[in-house]
């Protein structure tokens, strides 16, 4: 998370600085619509810069994944770049449109500014001809973000819904890049605020055109095809095994994939619960009816069906140098946990660490709790079930009973989000690093 931070606030300082090199006359202005004027520049600055970098995110790139920790990371960074982009884009239109409707009302007074000379750059005046053109389409577009983004941060839209719409803001974001190039200060485009907005608007227009044609990704899907299917029907969860094509590179215990078994839902991400063995080339995704989209798997989903898998993705690989580790599953979430155990198990060295497995649940499936108990026998690992209305709830405390040495451990978290920010909450108040040593799925795609 610190590196999120860092990153989303760098941004917003890195375009600060810039702009402010870029005019340092504006430190000068006097009155207000001179400040307004920089006000809006400003503010559009920070809207555009925020969309480009969540746009580039969207098309899932690799290269910023060890970086930012993991692609699950990269979501919630894409999440409050698009919200920062809402809130900045609305200070905009603000300062844009508030100051006319004061003059309209009799609140202000407009300056006379007399006749402009004509520009003698032909660019400069080819865009002071588009300029109307570029304020009109960019308000509807401003209009359109609004209502996207809005539906995406609504929980309670469906995902069917949200997908299919989603997509529309890469065009709302292309109308914008068109605003924005117009509409810049023209003296600020040779200076180094204007070549790193040229940058990011370059960037996040390739990405806009590879999502709008659907490309995004498609580079590494791979086909598959369902070998079998169990239900477990006291945890509402299903086990599909996938048969997967060529390409498939493998992936590490603790990643996890997109699959597309239904083009008009688009792909959903889901972890690998399997260990990966090139002499078997299968994985395994174990999948809980939490939504609209899941609930319907087990009637949707059949042996023999064609899906595409993408990925692997996530840095959620249990990778430290710690001789102890805390493995904390939460519902579905223990669906890493069980990949690593099937890998420890296979692996001539075994674990390399001593580990304790804490798996809370509200339900239970006797068959799914024997086949985790397996698991951690063969992976020599000591597995603590505790079943809410029997045990109560898990919590830092009963952790820490459990293994005295805590303090020389790192802990591995995947749950419900709200309950692993109260674990981390809880162990940091001790003095417990978890910078480096609390390790969360942020597994939250919206």
């Amino acid at each position: 998370m610190r590196n999120l931070r860092l990153t989303f606030w760098g941004l917003a300082a890195l375009v600060t600085m810039l702009w402010l090199l870029a005019d340092l006359s504006i430190f000068r202005s006097s009155g207000f619509f001179a400040i307004r004027s920089a006000a809006v520049q400003y503010s559009g600055a920070l809207a555009i810069a925020c969309m480009s970098v969540a746009m580039m995110l969207a098309i899932r790139p690799r290269w910023p994944e060890h970086g930012l920790g993991g692609l699950d990371k990269m979501y919630r960074l894409h999440k409050w770049l698009g919200i920062a982009a809402l809130v900045t884009a609305i200070a905009h239109w603000l300062w844009a449109k508030g100051p006319k409707w004061a003059v309209g009302w009799g609140w202000l007074e407009r300056p006379s500014r007399g006749p402009q000379p004509p520009a003698s750059n032909p660019v400069e005046a080819l865009f002071a001809s588009l300029r109307h053109t570029a304020e009109g389409l960019g308000e509807w577009a401003f209009y359109a973000v609004v209502a996207l983004i809005a539906v995406a941060l609504i929980q309670r839209i469906p995902y069917r819904f949200f997908y299919r719409t989603h997509r529309l803001l890469a065009l709302a974001y292309l109308v914008l890049v068109f605003h924005a190039v117009i509409l810049t200060t023209f003296s600020y485009w040779l200076s180094p605020y204007g070549l790193t907005l040229a940058a990011l608007l370059a960037c996040g227009t390739g990405a806009a055109i590879l999502i709008l044609s659907r490309r995004a990704g498609r580079d590494r899907q791979v086909p598959g095809r369902i070998a079998a299917i169990h239900h477990y029907p006291g945890v509402r969860a299903l086990e599909t095994i996938v048969d997967m094509g060529e390409g498939w590179p493998g992936h590490r215990p603790g990643q996890f994939a997109f699959a597309v078994s239904d083009p008009a839902e688009g792909p959903h991400p889901y972890t690998i619960a399997s260990a990966w063995r090139e002499d078997e080339r299968r994985i395994t995704f174990i999948t809980k009816g939490l939504g609209d989209h899941t609930r319907r798997l087990p009637e949707k989903l059949h042996v023999g069906q064609e899906i595409r898998i993408e990925g692997p993705y996530g840095c959620f690989t249990f990778d430290d140098d710690s001789a102890r580790q805390i493995w904390i599953g939460g519902g579905i979430g223990i669906t890493p946990f069980i990949a690593r155990m099937k890998y420890l198990a296979q692996s001539p060295e075994g674990a390399r660490a001593e580990i304790d497995l804490f798996h809370c649940t509200a339900e239970v499936d006797e068959e799914a709790l024997g086949k985790l108990q397996a698991d951690a026998a063969a992976a020599h690992i000591r597995l603590h079930v505790l079943v809410d209305a029997r045990d109560g709830r898990l919590d830092g405390e009963r952790i820490r009973a459990a293994v005295p040495e805590w303090r020389e451990a790192s802990l591995w978290f995947c749950g419900p989000l709200g309950f692993g920010e109260t674990l981390r909450r809880d162990f940091a108040a001790l003095g417990f690093p978890v910078a480096k040593r609390f390790h969360q799925e942020l597994f939250a795609m919206r």
